[in-house]
């Protein structure tokens, strides 16, 4: 994927975002590219590694200030105890309007991550984000293994909530399979 598509996907994730109740903040930013490229399979060049706070990506978190001097988004400072979030810029959605074919093509990918995401807490976009990322890095088909083992590298994160974000994970992924294979016998049979 090249850098004008990534910028295209990062515009339309934090538009989503926005419409689906997201505070936008680089976290939601964060962990809603993450899981577009590891659910939905969007080639975006940003790898992650498991961090302090789950799945980031170093090579997002110095694209996103790069989108800013070009004035494709912008952050707004807001009022305490808030951190701030990213907007979309009117010269970022003129942008989006000079590259409607990758617009298309991601846009359905991009709206399914953020209804997921949305609303989510910082917290809760953590757990389910080291959920994901020890599921697809770890063969360990066991639920609760799954859950001590983030307890075990994320000690803040108790047991019982890791396990509930397991679940979450792995009904996620298999919604998402369900939905692709029908999708893809609906193409075939059509």
């Amino acid at each position: 994927m090249n850098n004008q598509q990534q910028r295209v996907v990062v515009i339309k994730l934090l538009d989503a975002l926005k419409k689906n109740g997201s505070w936008c903040g680089e976290t939601h930013i964060q962990k809603a590219v993450f899981f577009l490229k590891a659910i939905k399979k969007v080639p975006v060049d940003f790898n992650f590694i498991l961090y302090k706070h789950g799945p980031f990506s170093f090579d997002l978190r110095d694209h996103l200030p790069l989108m800013r001097l070009d004035g494709l988004i912008d952050m707004v400072i807001n009022p305490i105890p808030y951190g701030p979030s990213l907007k979309v810029t009117d010269r970022g959605e003129k942008f989006l309007k000079q590259c409607p074919k990758t617009v298309k093509k991601y846009k359905d990918k991009v709206n399914f991550i953020a209804r997921f995401v949305g609303s989510k807490k910082v917290a809760e976009l953590e757990r389910l984000g080291t959920a994901l990322y020890i599921t697809l890095k770890e063969d360990i088909k066991d639920i609760r293994k799954r859950a001590r083992l983030i307890n075990k590298k994320k000690s803040h994160i108790s047991v019982e909530e890791a396990t509930f974000a397991v679940k979450s994970i792995d009904d996620l992924l298999n919604s998402h399979l369900t939905r692709e294979e029908n999708n893809h016998a609906n193409i075939e049979t059509a």
